[in-house]
């Protein structure tokens, strides 16, 4: 780890008002045109549900724009194999921001990627970044490379900012150098669209996603030290998500005024409790990147410290927008009826916690016995004991939903019919299936969040090139 249209609450819909009555047998449905910004139109996707936790925050409208200072726009520049899906997005702050980012634990790890650590490695603050849907530019060599540092400087140039200033992050397929001459044609264009407006961030939202149904984005407000901060994101993710990270990519963006080495922390333990907490498939991308930017434009009082209440207080907010954007990947995961909601309690640690409700959401064998009803308590226990983490077996307690299904170690009595009712319910609705864990009596508690897997990741998967 290195350091809308939009649902207008966070209930979920059935897949059949979401999509139509075809959407978990073939992903490529057909979207309806609508403007996205005074210059473009394209086919659009809705949004996803966004199920925040509860905290201290109202979730507001503007996505990634919601915070002072930032402007965004996604338009259609040619870069995707087929559709007008916009593909270009640009998100820019009006001074220079507290930079912070995430990557991709992948050696293979992508030219934007290797171009954005350089950036963070020599730069405290950054002012804009650049997305492209379509290509991964990963694999590429020194001329995949190079396409990103002319990409860049070009965009820093159209801004009028330094090329530092611009990071870069890309998504599509492996092996293929972004579509640069199209990139490059449609900057000027990018850059006029650029909005302070919710729509601007929901056209951004909506350029960044792939083999997504849903584009992710969201914002809160919150007082922070007694001023209203704001904190907003935006995501991308289906396929090919697993922890170290999560395909996905993100940025966030906030106002509040936070000194650089507070904000990388605070970034580094935000990303640890949301995206490095979600799986659909167990492969891990060349290509995950989140950057986060601190505009400093609320008029907030300096955080300089982690351990100070006003640090804390925007530690929580950060971790809601994340969590919330992570827990939307998860349900959108590729050919998936239903999110896996794992919660441990009494680990020794939170860490110890999180690796153990990590396991338990990556298991096969659990996310197939959620997609074919069967309320297999066994697949749990042999995922939660292959975690890594010394627990007492005569403690292990497990329930899916309010079922009891386990206590003290115990097989219980349960109704099966009922169980399985539930998890079919879940998978009718696009619903949540929890599973509650407690291997001890220790103060550690966390959260790991997946989807059931279904013929159709295979398909698609199988299909993704072809």
């Amino acid at each position: 780890m290195y350091l809308s249209m939009r649902s207008p609450s966070p209930a979920l819909y059935s897949p059949k008002q979401m999509f139509g009555s075809n959407c978990c047998s073939q992903r490529e449905f057909k979207t309806h045109a609508v403007s996205l910004s005074t210059s473009e139109s394209s086919n659009y996707i809705p949004a996803a549900p966004i199920l925040l936790p509860q905290g201290p925050w109202k979730q507001i409208p503007g996505g990634v724009t919601a915070a002072e200072g930032f402007r965004a726009a996604g338009i259609y520049g040619g870069l995707r194999a087929k559709g007008e899906k916009p593909d270009l997005a640009l998100v820019t702050c009006d001074v220079d921001a507290t930079s912070a980012g995430a990557f991709t634990t992948n050696v293979v790890a992508a030219a934007p990627v290797v171009y954005c650590k350089k950036s963070l490695d020599v730069s405290e603050t950054a002012r804009a970044v650049l997305i492209n849907a379509g290509q991964a530019n990963a694999a590429t060599g020194v001329a995949g490379y190079q396409d990103v540092i002319e990409c860049a400087n070009t965009a820093a140039k159209l801004l009028h900012m330094k090329p530092e200033d611009v990071l870069v992050e890309s998504t599509g397929v492996i092996g293929q150098r972004i579509k640069k001459e199209a990139l490059l044609n449609s900057l000027p264009r990018l850059v006029t669209s650029l909005s302070p407006s919710t729509e601007g961030a929901d056209s951004a939202a909506v350029a960044i996603t792939t083999t997504d149904l849903v584009s992710k984005s969201v914002a809160v407000e919150s007082q922070v030290g007694g001023t209203t901060v704001r904190i907003g994101g935006m995501a991308k993710g289906s396929g090919m998500i697993h922890p170290n990270m999560a395909t996905m990519l993100s940025v966030i963006t906030t106002d509040a005024l936070v000194q650089s080495h507070v904000w990388r922390k605070m970034v580094q333990i935000a990303v640890n409790r949301s995206f490095n907490q979600i799986t659909v498939d167990g492969d891990t991308s060349t290509n995950d990147t989140v950057i986060a930017l601190a505009s400093g434009l609320s008029g907030s009082t300096r955080i300089s410290s982690t351990n100070c209440y006003e640090a804390i207080q925007l530690q929580t907010c950060l971790d809601a927008v994340m969590q919330g954007l992570a827990k939307a990947i998860a349900w959108d995961g590729e050919g998936a009826t239903c999110l896996i909601e794992v919660m441990v309690a009494g680990a020794g640690s939170e860490t110890e916690a999180a690796k153990i409700a990590r396991s338990v959401a990556s298991s096969s064998l659990v996310k197939a016995a959620v997609y074919g009803r069967d309320p297999n308590w066994g697949r749990i226990a042999a995922a939660a004991g292959y975690a890594g983490i010394s627990f007492h077996p005569n403690k292990l307690r497990i329930s899916l939903g309010d079922i009891l299904l386990m206590d003290s170690g115990q097989p219980l009595p349960f109704d099966r019919a009922a169980a399985s009712n539930f998890l079919r319910k879940a998978g009718e609705t696009h619903g949540t299936v929890g599973i509650h864990i407690s291997v001890g009596d220790g103060s550690g508690s966390a959260q790991a969040w997946g989807c059931d897997l279904s013929y159709d990741y295979v398909k698609i998967n199988a299909e993704y090139t072809t």
